[in-house]
């Protein structure tokens, strides 16, 4: 190896020995909204919304006390992004797969109730549920929040479903006759119970999903849906 050479390729070790902290500084940068989201949750699960505080969150997330107000201002700030990470996006997928779903109401359900189960009983979505039910009256910027991003989107998302439905022609009745919170209540109740009494065993979570289903399919749908 020439003399030139040698200096060129001790630069360029020297460069990716540089490079590489400043990318991994950059994926820790990019990480930390969610890294601060995780550990939001877990602290709102474990104290409830009003005995949280930011700098606990900071200490939870492993980062600077500083460092979290950076991507959150305040707790309500923290808390509206949860809404939107767990239960908007659930919602927004949900409408994304309506869409282009092109199979039964019923198998449409299945799997959109599914999906739901998923996030709000399988995650931890319920945590923010059992906030509003329990804080709410103390904090009705909260109340605000879920009914303007959260309780909105699904409840349009519901609509889309059985308007679909009505459309093909599966329906027992008009849809603008059915209230779509009946068809998602039976998830709070299952989220808020869950996290009050104790997780749900499998079993019993696959049973009540079940009996949920039955219950919006024969409530709801025609006897010749689908066929």
């Amino acid at each position: 190896m020439t003399h030139g050479s040698l200096i060129w390729q001790t630069e360029k070790d020297c460069k990716m020995q540089t490079d590489q902290p400043e990318q991994k500084r950059q994926r820790r940068k990019d990480a930390r909204p969610s890294e601060i989201l995780e550990a939001g949750l877990a602290l709102f699960a474990e104290r409830g919304f009003a005995a949280t505080r930011l700098e606990d969150v900071a200490k939870r997330a492993g980062i600077a006390k500083g460092t979290v107000y950076l991507y959150f201002s305040s707790k309500e700030s923290l808390f509206e992004a949860a809404l939107k990470d767990r239960m908007v996006s659930t919602m927004e997928g949900v409408s994304e797969l309506t869409s282009s779903f092109t199979g039964s109401t019923e198998e449409l359900f299945r799997l959109v109730l599914g999906r739901i189960y998923g996030q709000m009983i399988d995650g931890d979505a319920g945590v923010l549920l059992r906030i509003l039910i329990g804080e709410g009256d103390r904090f009705p910027d909260l109340i605000a929040l879920y009914r303007e991003i959260a309780l909105a989107k699904g409840m349009t998302t519901m609509k889309g479903i059985l308007k679909r439905a009505e459309a093909r022609g599966e329906l027992r009745v008009p849809a603008d006759e059915i209230d779509p919170r009946m068809i998602v209540a039976p998830i709070a109740i299952l989220a808020i119970g869950g996290k009050i009494f104790g997780a749900q065993s499998p079993g019993d979570r696959d049973e009540f999903l079940e009996r949920h289903l039955d219950l919006v399919l024969r409530g709801l749908l025609s006897a010749n849906a689908g066929r």
